[in-house]
């Protein structure tokens, strides 16, 4: 029973529209999504990015080298970040992220990914925006940077329900 809670609550939003509402982005706005990294995210995360790091795979390795259990990979946690922009403006093309590691983030634990839009200009019908990106575990900031992104609008979509299966 507790593998089908993790799963149903992996993924939250936290901004809601209602369906006939038609919100715009502009600076400031702040978006966010949840999730819970599981052990099979860690696992399938290695096997695609060829990052065998005992760290992230070997809870002995990770207790010797001073941390509380295994990590999950920090590019893993910052997944969420564009994730959080291209489930609010499909088609949203994802240029440059900088990422500055704080703290780790363990498997299990919920992170919440948040996006606030710091400036947005118009060009050729597109909107090139500006983001100062940060991921949370209990209120700590366990990563934080910046990123851009060419969005096709500023109309942001109403998210969707949405479970870890549709991460996969």
């Amino acid at each position: 029973m507790m593998h089908m809670k993790r799963r149903l609550s992996s993924f939250v939003p936290f901004l809601r529209f209602s369906s006939s509402t038609s919100v715009m982005l502009k600076s400031g706005d702040v978006l966010k999504q949840a999730r819970i990294f599981s052990d099979m995210d860690v696992v399938e995360y290695s096997k695609l990015s060829y990052d065998s790091n005992p760290l992230h795979l070997d809870s002995g390795y990770a207790k010797n080298a001073g941390f509380e259990e295994r990590l999950v990979p920090g590019v893993l946690v910052a997944s969420l970040l564009p994730r959080i922009i291209a489930s609010h403006f499909p088609g949203a093309v994802y240029v440059s992220q900088t990422l500055h590691f704080k703290l780790p983030a363990y498997i299990g634990e919920e992170i919440t990914g948040e996006v606030q839009a710091t400036s947005i200009r118009e060009m050729k019908k597109k909107h090139i925006a500006k983001f100062s990106t940060k991921c949370f575990k209990d209120g700590n900031l366990v990563l934080d940077g910046e990123a851009t992104a060419i969005l096709p609008t500023l109309s942001m979509e109403p998210m969707q329900s949405t479970t870890t299966s549709d991460w996969n």
